[in-house]
């Protein structure tokens, strides 16, 4: 138990909060997306997955690590790999979808994105992928492409990769959580994140003033990676006005390269699929064919209705 000798339960917050010999699960952490955590893995409730036409099913939401994938099959579909042709259906986290059995029995983490390639190279049965890492390193795998061939590159690649995959936390379920969701403002956990939050972009931006991409010269799955977190976060997309209160704008080389990403049509055909907020012209809910992003936009979805 806590020496309150070293913490007086009054300066706690809340005041007076002593932690219990046994922490037990009573009620909802509060704040935005309370609903989507529980102590307990496993499906809530029986729900089948539905199947589109193409090899490539995604499961998934618009979030910085849903983004991740959409991206990587819109710039593999832009590099005229065709196979990379794939079906994304929406995942609602605040409904609970990510809880029905159809999804679990794919990611058992609860989490999006996942996805199953009923394809796999070598034949067999389909295969289930989870984590959004282990999607992109496969997808690179599958089509031969955005990772470089030569070890220098792949390692510099893989360094990066998983420097997001361990970074991130930080920023979303830290920064993220205690900035603009938790439900309120604690000084101590603000100041923790944002001085980590901070650094990292310092790391970014000392990287990007030597090197066009993370990997080098090359666009690869690192920038796929890390660009929906910190890219977002550098053009004050991120967290209300968390860009200005973190003064994002002093990371020049970060912003070069955010807005480098930015232009590149398959980065924003990526940031369409799954979202659910922001202008409806630009959310693509679900994503069956390349021409849906020009007929069923939420706009269009909208004024078809009408």
């Amino acid at each position: 138990m806590t020496d309150e000798s070293n913490f007086p339960p009054e300066n706690n917050l809340p005041a007076g909060y002593v932690p219990p010999k046994v922490w037990k699960w009573e009620t909802e952490s509060g704040g935005n997306f309370a609903k989507i955590n529980r102590p307990i893995a496993g499906p809530t409730h029986g729900k089948e997955l539905p199947v589109g036409e193409h090899p490539l099913q995604l499961y998934s939401l618009g979030t910085p690590n849903g983004v991740k994938v959409t991206i990587m099959l819109e710039e593999l579909l832009a590099a005229g790999h065709r196979g990379a042709e794939y079906d994304a259906w929406l995942i609602d986290i605040g409904e609970g979808d990510q809880f029905g059995s159809g999804f679990v029995a794919i990611n058992p983490n609860s989490k999006i994105p996942a996805m199953m390639d009923h394809a796999p190279k070598g034949g067999g049965g389909p295969l289930r992928l989870f984590e959004s890492g282990s999607i992109l390193l496969y997808l690179a795998d599958k089509f031969g492409a955005f990772v470089p061939t030569d070890l220098r590159g792949r390692t510099e690649t893989m360094n990066w990769l998983f420097w997001q995959m361990g970074a991130a936390p930080f920023l979303g379920g830290g920064f993220g959580h205690f900035y603009a969701y938790a439900p309120m403002k604690i000084q101590y956990a603000i100041d923790r994140y944002a001085m980590e939050v901070k650094r990292q972009m310092d790391v970014l931006d000392r990287h990007l003033k030597d090197h066009e991409y993370m990997a080098g010269k090359d666009y690869t799955i690192a920038d796929m990676a890390i660009w929906p977190w910190y890219g977002r976060l550098a053009a004050k997309a991120a967290y209300d006005d968390a860009g200005d209160f973190l003064s994002v704008d002093e990371y020049e080389h970060v912003q070069r390269w955010s807005k480098q990403i930015a232009e590149r049509p398959g980065a924003r055909r990526g940031s369409m699929v799954n979202r659910t907020y922001g202008d409806p012209a630009k959310q693509l809910r679900e994503r069956h064919d390349a021409s849906d992003f020009e007929t069923k936009t939420q706009d269009k979805i909208g004024e078809a209705a009408e």
